[in-house]
């Protein structure tokens, strides 16, 4: 399986805000943003959740992830850059959404739970970086529902495998889920590994520890052709095959 290079700092460092610079004109004591001719399309997500996804990538997220955590990301070259996609991975942290997010290159949804969205100044926050309200113990067509309205919006659209955390981050029961959302928007699928982000929070740890991390980056998947339970299952199990094994790999 190939992995590709792992990506260094200083690379990603050179392509900060590539797309937004052709559209900022800055003149002495003027500074302007033109988004006339910027690409407004289903095949990305908002601009204003893209700008607000580079500013905390590069300003907070990518720094930590690089100098803090030591990370490491292969295949980066996988991710579409246009056009809905399901990103699906295993799940070991609370630190996963935005590490996995930071990584693709381009912002990821995931659902959050409904009382979040009941907190002022948070709820527009979290909207603009594309999280969708889910209710607790509500049925999985609810979050099936929300993922749907998100990749319909060009996002794309992350889902653990597994629907919960891990302890060694690995996949050992797999749900349909991410398959099945895939079948109904005839989204590809995207297998990522997150290695080491088990081990960020100890019990009676105060602050994260500083531990590395390597994400690794599987090659696309087409989507299944119906919602037939026996595709979505083989589907679903080669997933998280794809995704043990390059978790495997290790640092």
């Amino acid at each position: 399986m190939g992995q590709g290079k792992p990506v260094e700092a200083s690379v990603i460092q050179g392509r900060v805000g590539p797309l937004l610079r052709q559209y900022v004109k800055i003149e002495p004591g003027n500074c302007s943003l033109d988004v006339s001719d910027f690409p407004v399309s289903r095949s990305r997500e908002p601009l204003p959740s893209l700008v607000l996804y580079r500013l905390f990538k590069w300003s907070v997220v990518n720094p930590t992830f690089q100098i803090y955590f030591r990370g490491r990301i292969y295949g980066a070259e996988q991710v579409p850059q246009q056009g809905p996609v399901v990103v699906v991975s295993n799940h070991a942290s609370d630190f996963d959404p935005p590490i996995l997010s930071n990584c693709m290159g381009r912002p990821v949804a995931f659902m959050a739970k409904e009382e979040l969205f009941e907190v002022p100044v948070l709820k527009q926050a979290i909207q603009l970086y594309g999280a969708y309200p889910v209710k607790r113990g509500a049925p999985d067509r609810s979050a099936i529902r929300a993922a749907l309205a998100s990749l319909d919006q060009g996002w794309a659209t992350g889902v653990f495998l597994e629907g919960t955390r891990t302890p060694d981050g690995r996949i050992t029961d797999p749900k349909l889920g991410a398959a099945l959302v895939a079948a109904k928007a005839q989204a590809p699928l995207l297998p990522v590994s997150l290695w080491g982000t088990q081990a960020i929070w100890q019990q009676g740890t105060v602050l994260p520890r500083s531990v590395p991390l390597t994400i690794r980056i599987g090659q696309v998947i087409n989507p299944p052709d119906s919602t037939d339970r026996d595709e979505l299952t083989a589907l679903t199990q080669k997933c998280a095959a794809e995704i043990n094994a390059m978790h495997d790999l290790g640092r």
